[in-house]
């Protein structure tokens, strides 16, 4: 009996952490990363005390989520490496990263955040990018990308998606897709044909709506 107390409270302080980082995740993608600890402790349900027992500011949360992100990322490339066809294991870790991107729009806010501090840079860059420069260099010692591609050009394709994603989110929720699938074709070689688009290209008038859309909810914000 002496011992289940202990573990008890362990249990419930990982829960209590759990559910603070769901209801931060969720009140980022709703209202950005403006929030406080305490809206975050009430949202999750749970007392204002615990919240600081758990975490000591709103920056320790934000941490949390980029260290799981960041986990989540590293699985996705190593489990790509696995992957013997250089071309499946390339254009398989972008799609993949890049669904996880626009499944927790919270997120995608974090690591677009320009106040990012050097130390979470710093961890992307020495746990993500030697993955990256290992799978493109694969693909181009099998001969499935252009000569010239470089490990770079994969960061500036997922920055291209991901501003699509947040774009089109509120309109055409899958249109990144068409735009990942050009950009995989426009690096691919050796190709019988061109992949299927998925989703069709949006009307003039419904890319006008895409791309005024933060213009429209800021106008939304700023009324009375």
């Amino acid at each position: 009996m002496k011992d289940s107390a202990p573990r008890a409270l362990r249990k419930d302080a990982a829960e209590n952490r759990e559910r603070l980082l769901a209801a931060a995740r969720e009140l980022f993608a709703e209202h950005g990363l403006g929030v406080t600890l305490n809206d975050i402790a009430h949202h999750a349900g749970v007392g204002v005390g615990t919240a600081y027992r758990r975490f000591p500011n709103k920056e320790a949360v934000i941490d949390a989520l980029f260290e799981e992100r960041m986990e989540d990322v590293e699985t996705v490339a190593r489990e790509a490496l696995n992957e013997p066809d250089a071309w499946h294991a390339l254009a398989g870790y972008l799609k993949r990263s890049l669904q996880m991107q626009f499944g927790d729009r919270g997120l995608n806010q974090i690591l677009s955040d320009p106040t990012l501090g050097d130390t979470r840079i710093n961890d992307v860059r020495v746990r993500i990018a030697p993955l990256v420069v290992e799978l493109v260099e694969r693909a181009k010692e099998q001969g499935a990308v252009r000569p010239d591609f470089e490990p770079t050009d994969v960061i500036f394709i997922q920055a291209a998606v991901s501003t699509i994603m947040e774009g089109t989110r509120d309109v055409a929720p899958n249109l990144y897709e068409r735009y990942l699938a050009l950009f995989l074709d426009g690096i691919r070689t050796g190709r019988p044909d061109f992949t299927p688009l998925p989703i069709p290209a949006l009307s003039s008038e419904v890319t006008h709506l895409a791309m005024t859309s933060e213009r429209r909810r800021e106008r939304g914000r700023s009324r009375p």
